[in-house]
């Protein structure tokens, strides 16, 4: 089977599974849509702690990623210059990170509220 087969259907399966999973969210009864607006709160605040972990998580992980790769590339390329290079990659690695504390710590803000 030739490669645009394989992906076209792939996409059409993952096409399918989508629209059959989402039909059951929108089966709700009338009664269930009355009382329910406290919850809807809670729900939204915990998916959006979660997407916001995810997400500063994700974009720590990339930026370390590239910063940790640029700066062996450098020292592969002048071992003479990993003193110089080391220092500044160790600070930046720590400034990524403390962006993504700050998305943990609004995320537990955001679930603290539930």
């Amino acid at each position: 089977m030739s490669t645009q087969k394989k992906l076209g259907l792939s996409a059409l399966s993952a096409s399918l599974v989508t629209l059959l999973w989402t039909s059951s969210a929108f089966a709700q009864d009338a009664a269930s849509k009355l009382g329910s607006n406290g919850n809807d709160v809670k729900m939204w605040a915990a998916i959006g702690g979660g997407i916001c972990m995810g997400l500063g998580v994700l974009g720590g992980g990339l930026g370390q990623g590239r910063a940790a790769a640029a700066a062996l590339e450098g020292i592969a390329r002048n071992p003479g210059a990993s003193g110089k290079i080391m220092t500044p990659m160790i600070l930046g690695l720590a400034l990524i990170e403390s962006l993504v504390l700050f998305g943990l710590v609004i995320a537990m803000m955001i679930i603290g509220k539930i």
